[in-house]
């Protein structure tokens, strides 16, 4: 369902409840929610994004691209959408992004307070080897040798050489980052486990890396890597 009296805005996150499509404000775009950020003004007059979709107040949706994000800030839009005087940052493509891996890490340490995440080179391997992994994840500035080793031992047990699909791989969060979701240092490898919270972090790691690669061309099904 998409409203359509007012298409730069929603009428509050109450009223929307239903609407699974809304237009990108600066393509003009129809698309589904999950490829778009929805952004509202604080009182304080400064354009936010809520990525939970949550936040009172009509919101403004735009494509969940960095470089869309920073073209709005650029091209005055979001005064235009929200008709009124609104302050959006400089910075806010920046901000964004690090909204969405915060978002990330945090859905990560929940995975791992339910037992649903496994590091460390030696026990990913052991898991992947039993088959019981539902994802496979490196730090962006890990060590490429173990990196393919594990990749290649995650493509032998589920077959995914050459196939649409296979075990997922995130490669989307640093080092640092995995450190202070796992509560751990110098964490390079850990993999997910099945249950709920697993499967909210691969969500959120797709938006994250949606965001950063701005080409609708390669965000579709087809990849496994991300």
């Amino acid at each position: 369902m998409l409203a359509l009296a007012d298409p730069d805005l929603d009428h509050g996150p109450r009223t929307d409840k239903s609407a699974t499509m809304r237009m990108c404000a600066v393509s003009r775009e129809v698309r589904p929610i999950d490829e778009l950020i929805r952004f509202v003004v604080a009182p304080s007059g400064e354009v936010i994004p809520d990525l939970k979709r949550k936040l009172p107040g009509r919101g403004m949706w735009v494509r969940a691209s960095r470089r869309t994000v920073a073209e709005a800030v650029r091209s005055h839009q979001f005064s235009r959408g929200f008709k009124r005087n609104v302050r959006a940052a400089a910075t806010l493509a920046a901000d964004t992004e690090a909204l969405l891996e915060r978002s990330c890490t945090e859905v990560l340490a929940m995975a791992a307070k339910a037992g649903q995440v496994v590091s460390g080179f030696a026990k990913v391997e052991g898991l992947l080897e039993q088959g019981r992994a539902e994802a496979l994840v490196h730090a962006s500035d890990g060590a490429a040798d173990g990196i393919r080793k594990l990749d290649a031992i995650a493509g032998q047990r589920t077959g995914n050489i050459g196939e649409s699909r296979g075990l997922p791989i995130v490669t989307a969060l640093t080092s640092a980052q995995l450190d202070l979701a796992l509560g751990r240092s110098n964490v390079i490898h850990a993999a997910l486990l099945a249950g709920p919270a697993s499967k909210t972090f691969l969500s959120r790691c797709q938006i994250l890396v949606r965001y950063r690669m701005d080409d609708d061309d390669k965000t579709g099904d087809s990849g496994q890597k991300f």
